[in-house]
Parts: structure tokens; sequence; C-alpha cells
């Protein structure tokens, strides 16, 4: 089963989707890999696109040739 995730989340919605710790995800996102937040309602959320695309650039994703990057994501989507 697919867990569904919010499109904003906040720093420990974002670090699980990540799966990491949140010290981890907050260390990441201080040195700049992963993005930082957005202010939402006065309080900091997460953006999942944007998420997805620094991991993508992290993974290498969006240098791979367009077969590997298909083949790539429908596998992750299994």
């Amino acid at each position: 089963m697919t867990a569904r995730w919010p499109r904003l989340m906040k720093c420990k919605t974002a670090a699980e989707y990540c799966d990491m710790s949140e010290s981890a995800f907050v260390k990441e996102v201080t040195i700049g890999r992963l993005p930082g937040s957005v202010l939402v309602g006065g309080r900091e959320h997460w953006d999942q696109h944007a998420l997805d695309a620094a991991i993508n650039r992290i993974a290498g994703v969006d240098t791979m040739p367009d077969y590997r990057r298909k083949l790539y994501e429908r596998h992750a989507q299994a």
C-alpha cells in the first residue's frame, strides 16, 4: 500500500517522507542538498515536489539518459 503524503509537510513529516531522522533532514536542508521550507499559516512547511526534485538531483536522475530515467521512475512507483 502506498502512503498518501500531503503536498506541504511539516519538518517531522518531511523527514519521514525522506526516510531520515529530523536532525539528519535539518542538516541536509542547512547544507543545501534539500530545499528550504516555505511559510504557510505562519509555520514552516516543505513542498513535496521540491523534495522530489532535490532527491532526483542527488540520485542523478536528472542526468540519466531517458531510457534509464524511465526505468528508474517505473521501478520507483512499484
